[in-house]
């Protein structure tokens, strides 16, 4: 059996107002966040129920480009 690689992105909102958490693995296939710490908060989410599984996250900027985010 081949493991299961989750893939979230963290992409701004277009109202501007906080980030959506996209995933396949999610139930609903989005959450969205709009506290200051949105994208930690985003970002955490993911490692935390990703943990069993083999993860990809990426932080997208407003223009749609990837950017680094300390893990």
């Amino acid at each position: 059996m081949q493991p299961t690689t989750h893939v979230y992105e963290v992409r701004p909102r277009k109202d501007h107002h906080g980030v959506n958490l996209v995933s396949a693995a999610l139930p609903f296939g989005r959450l969205w966040y709009a506290e200051p710490n949105a994208i930690s908060n985003a970002v955490g989410y993911a490692k935390f129920y990703s943990r069993s599984h083999d993860a990809v996250i990426r932080v997208y900027d407003d223009a749609g480009n990837a950017f680094p985010f300390p893990f």
